[in-house]
């Protein structure tokens, strides 16, 4: 099955980011990735709501936010209400019973829901969620910042979690952000990956759609 490819937006140019979705998408992308960070649970900021619904208003493509954000349940229906079609919230930013809550918030509002664990945060954690959400998103960088380079710890995350999701007969999808270009993707996808999500690999490439399709075959 082809690899669900998300170009993530912090790379695009914003001085033209109408025309950079549309190059995105008129090279094969489905799904494009908005990381939105506060300046507190990640040392950067990038934008809120605002952008987003600008994005809805001339975007065909499926829009999946990652929320970097110390309080995701206190802004997920902003989120919403502008155009979300996928929330991903970190597990460490909430306790347990939030989490739970969150979770049953965002699906009553018909809108997806995932669950991101950064690098340092052992994969045990996010187990028992999976038949509760529709996605997890292993972080294979520190979040905060674009251009890293890839952790190999996330290879093994993720094969933990698909022999998990294979185990329990789940339908739960497994995205990879983080120094992803067409050697990594081949690392993750071995290991179970469902969406990749790359950046600068993508926005900087002369030839956009031989890149998509390239990671898509994987």
């Amino acid at each position: 099955m082809s690899k669900i490819i998300a170009p993530s937006l912090l790379a695009a140019d914003f001085k033209n980011l109408e025309l950079e979705i549309k190059r995105v998408s008129k090279a094969g992308a489905k799904w494009l990735h908005l990381d939105v960070m506060d300046g507190h649970f990640v040392p950067n900021i990038s934008f809120g709501p605002v952008v987003l619904t600008s994005i809805a208003k001339v975007s065909n493509l499926f829009l999946d936010v990652h929320l970097m954000i110390a309080q995701p349940d206190k802004y997920a229906d902003e989120f919403i209400k502008a155009g979300a079609q996928l929330i991903t919230f970190h597990i460490e930013a909430l306790k347990a019973p939030q989490v739970l809550k969150l979770i049953k918030h965002i699906k009553s509002s018909k809108v997806k829901v995932g669950i991101a664990l950064k690098p340092k945060t052992d994969v045990s954690i996010i187990l028992p969620y999976l038949k509760l959400i529709d996605l997890v998103l292993v972080m294979s960088v520190e979040p905060g910042f674009g251009g890293q380079k890839f952790m190999p710890l996330a290879v093994e995350k993720i094969k933990t979690i698909k022999n998990y999701i294979k185990k329990n007969k789940l339908k739960t999808l497994i995205e990879v952000d983080g120094g992803i270009n067409l050697d990594t993707a081949k690392l993750c996808a071995q290991a179970g990956v469902d969406v990749l999500v790359a950046g600068s690999y993508l926005f900087g490439a002369k030839d956009l759609s031989a890149k998509i399709k390239a990671l898509g075959r994987i």
